[in-house]
């Protein structure tokens, strides 16, 4: 894999050099991961003309440096209380650079003026969101990561639906969805896994509480997997314990329909804005327009969110291999609500069409 970092990593070069910049210090933690292979807490990545550098804290418990891309240098801080950004500057400073782009958006401005502060005839440009952009469309060792989570996620989920869950609480589920995804192989969660019950279904983010499935109730989970840094997403509602009752399959299947046309609307070339079109309209027509959340999908990868976000004022175009969520939902207060989610990847028509990574049904089940 050394190759691919260093083939990353060359790209970003280039579009420095073009902007006018000699080197660039990358300190997001993703960014870093994306091109050095990994990203041990605080590190950053000097990207420069001669051999790149990831500059990592000091090691307080002395074990080995991270293992990295093997045409990296690893530079382990000698100082508990260096800041691995500013011995960036220094370095690049100290190589004779003259210009090096930094992250301002991962900087704070106490963190902007130290490196300032330590080289002041080194002229600062902004990178901007410059790897976010790069890590967009995504390789096929990224996408088969990706399906692997997505696969743990369905595989745990399916479990969950397999067991008693009149009774538990939605922490007491939400918990053991997470040992399943670590039992199948997964890192841990993509994000923190929300599960709603009742009045709490289908809210967006809704953090798991104390409060026991009934009979009757929605059953919302929302779930990802972290496998080997890359992150999937998938979102599901059910009927605990009894047939539906008419308020709720005609809330789930408006729901339902507004996620396959958001599905639909993914081909390249597609603008961002009219994914979220295709999805919002089905539920405005419904009568939830001030129910429909800020965005239908987002981005996935090494971040469970980033570009491309699926909203009304997105610019920008689909192109293919861009994995991205579907996430549709409407929660009606007091009552509840439903969530539907999934994880797919753009391909083309010629290629069947948008690739559906998580496969759990979609059916309204009573559990």
């Amino acid at each position: 894999m050394s190759e691919v970092y260093a083939a990353r990593r060359d790209r970003l070069r280039e579009r420095c050099h073009a902007a006018g910049s000699e080197a660039a210090l990358v300190s997001g933690n993703a960014n870093v991961r994306y091109l050095a292979g990994t990203a041990p807490a605080g590190a950053v990545l000097l990207v420069c003309p001669g051999q790149d550098v990831l500059l990592c804290p000091c090691d307080p418990f002395g074990e080995a440096g991270p293992r990295a891309a093997e045409d990296l240098q690893v530079l382990l801080l000698a100082e508990a209380d260096g800041d691995p950004a500013v011995a960036g500057a220094e370095r690049a400073a100290a190589a004779g650079t003259g210009s090096l782009a930094v992250e301002e958006h991962h900087l704070t401005v106490s963190r902007h003026r130290a490196l300032r502060s330590v080289a002041p005839r080194l002229r600062l440009t902004d990178l901007g969101p410059a790897v976010e952009q790069q890590r967009l469309v995504k390789d096929d060792e990224e996408i088969s990561s990706l399906r692997i989570a997505a696969e743990i996620a369905d595989q745990a989920l399916g479990e969950l639906l397999e067991s008693i869950l009149v009774g538990r609480t939605e922490r007491h589920l939400a918990l053991e969805l997470e040992r399943r995804l670590v039992d199948h192989g997964a890192t841990g969660p993509a994000f923190p896994t929300s599960v709603g019950t009742g009045p709490n279904s289908g809210l967006a983010g809704h953090l798991p509480s104390d409060r026991r499935v009934e009979e009757g109730d929605f059953l919302s989970v929302c779930v990802g997997a972290d496998y080997r840094g890359y992150r999937s997403e998938i979102g599901r509602t059910f009927v605990i314990g009894t047939s539906p009752a008419d308020w709720q399959i005609e809330l789930y299947d408006q729901v339902f329909a507004a996620q396959r046309a958001g599905r639909e609307a993914l081909a390249p070339g597609t603008p961002y804005r009219d994914v979220d079109r295709a999805a919002r309209l089905v539920l405005e027509a419904a009568g939830h327009a001030e129910r429909v959340g800020p965005r239908i999908g987002h981005g996935v990868g090494l971040e469970n969110d980033e570009d491309p976000r699926l909203t009304p004022s997105a610019m920008g175009k689909l192109d293919a291999c861009v994995p991205v969520t579907v996430d549709p939902g409407v929660h009606l207060p007091g009552r509840g609500g439903v969530r539907i989610d999934d994880t797919l990847v753009v391909r083309p028509e010629a290629d069947g069409g948008p690739e559906l990574l998580t496969i759990t049904t979609k059916e309204l089940l009573a559990l």
